[in-house]
């Protein structure tokens, strides 16, 4: 299978092109839309979201990631890396960090084939849509090999806002099980507790808890939390015994 992990939004032409050069180039093969609203050209943020994923994704899939603000420019290589037996194919620019620093075994390859054309502003069309059917046919990627190093040296978990979903709830860089329950955490002056489901708390209260990834999540009971406590990507969370 074909992951896709992008910031691409489900609106405008950017996910069906990228489906349809899949589809052209290996139609035998599933590709799945596993998220599309990534943080905005944040690779940091989306680091962390990308490495609480791959847990869920069989061994020998294909993951198409691109969170990529510096498109068409020399600053960040395309990449290609087998991390615990799954491909992973975008630009070096962070966004494989954690996912990287998480892994058993990694190899990592820097992609020099290119297409006979290429967009200066669509490489996920035209560069890694392409690099990732080839992996799919099992052809040869023109590319060589390197040692990975991590570009940013982002810490392990990260206190911060990652990702907010459509209701509102916000996802932090912070493995739960890195944490005490009794722990507080300190939001804007306001302490959220731990529960483990929403009623725990009174309706309209907030709480922080482990999400179905493993993260540390936080949520208002029958709210909002992104309004509630006015939140946004990379929101500093403060912890407190």
């Amino acid at each position: 299978m074909i992951y896709l992990f992008t910031d691409y939004g489900l609106e405008g032409p950017y996910l069906g092109q990228v489906h349809t050069v899949l589809h052209v180039l290996v139609p035998e093969h599933k590709v799945i839309n596993l998220i599309s609203d990534a943080p905005r050209n944040n690779p940091k943020a989306s680091a962390y979201l990308l490495a609480s994923l791959v847990s869920h994704i069989p061994e020998g899939s294909i993951l198409f990631c691109v969170v990529d603000p510096g498109v068409g420019s020399d600053k960040d290589k395309p990449v290609m890396l087998n991390i615990d037996e799954r491909w992973f194919v975008g630009a070096n620019n962070g966004l494989f960090d954690i996912v990287a620093k998480q892994a058993n075994e990694i190899q990592a390859f820097e992609i020099t084939w290119k297409p006979e054309t290429m967009s200066n502003s669509f490489h996920g069309r035209d560069l890694y849509a392409p690099v990732c059917a080839m992996i799919a046919n099992k052809e040869e990627v023109a590319s060589f090999s390197f040692d990975w190093k991590d570009k940013h040296q982002w810490p392990d978990d990260l206190n911060e806002i990652i990702y907010i979903d459509h209701f509102g709830n916000c996802m932090t860089g912070i493995r739960a099980e890195s944490l005490d329950k009794q722990l507080v955490l300190r939001i804007d002056h306001q302490d959220v507790v731990n529960g483990d489901t929403f009623s725990d708390v009174k309706t309209g209260k907030a709480l922080w808890y482990e999400n179905s990834n493993g993260m540390t999540e936080i949520a208002v009971n029958q709210g909002n939390a992104e309004d509630d406590l006015q939140l946004k990507i990379g929101s500093h969370i403060l912890l407190s015994t």
